[in-house]
């Protein structure tokens, strides 16, 4: 049997057809990663309280979108963050903290990095380029740029992807402060949180790239052989 993976999406206006309107958006690069790793995607919408889905599921893909909303961490929004949604937030945080009591594994990218780490009573840097001694970290606003990543040794992170690795950067915020969570990597240029993860848990990493863009098989074949047993 495949495991079921499923991935959280975003509502966002957009174009299609002849139409519009709001839909429920996930890019298609996370469905041929699941798929290429050997798992079945799931799409998730943020519906309010979706916990229940996770009884069809044997894992959880938190996937990138907008920003989180600055009240999940005790902070009002900085001028630079305008797009952010409580729904989605509330949603989310719900599906990664029954995700954890059952030991399902998770696989948090970009966003999906940061949402765990504030579920984990961490903080944000709500904008890199304003934030001394990250200005000009990376790509975001569209624009994509790579840099090195050095993991830590020991880690659930490094024991997949090494100890060092080249990455992309599309993001204009980071995880400040990872809460109870362990760090497994950090930026070689700037220092900033790459990577995260629990320990104690079978399979539970954050990171703060796309490797669904970047080609990092070996993240979603890790998440799919943990999701197997």
């Amino acid at each position: 049997m495949k495991p079921v993976i499923g991935i959280t999406c975003f509502v966002r206006e957009a174009t299609y057809g002849n139409w519009t309107r709001d839909a429920a958006i996930l890019p298609s690069a996370y469905i041929t990663m699941v798929s290429k790793a050997g798992g079945v995607p799931l799409i998730i919408p943020p519906a309010g309280d979706m916990t229940l889905l996770l009884d069809a599921m044997d894992g959880l893909i938190v996937a990138g979108g907008p920003d989180i909303s600055p009240a999940s961490y005790g902070e009002q929004p900085g001028p630079m963050t305008t797009e952010f949604y409580p729904d989605q937030d509330f949603s989310e945080m719900g599906l990664i903290k029954e995700a954890i009591n059952r030991d399902m594994p998770l696989l948090g990218i970009c966003r999906g990095m940061q949402i765990l780490s504030v579920s984990h009573g961490g903080k944000m840097h709500q904008h890199l380029d304003t934030t001394p001694g990250h200005e000009g970290h990376g790509g975001f606003a569209g624009k994509s740029t790579e840099h090195g990543v050095v993991a830590e040794e020991g880690t659930h992170l490094s024991s997949l992807m090494g100890n060092s690795f080249t990455v992309n950067s599309l993001h204009h915020q980071g995880v400040s402060d990872a809460g109870s969570l362990d760090i497994s990597a950090r930026a070689e240029h700037d220092g900033l949180i790459e990577g995260v993860e629990r320990r104690d848990k079978k399979f539970c990493i954050g990171v703060q790239w796309h490797p669904e863009r970047k080609g990092h098989d070996l993240l979603f074949s890790g998440l799919i052989e943990a999701a197997r047993g």
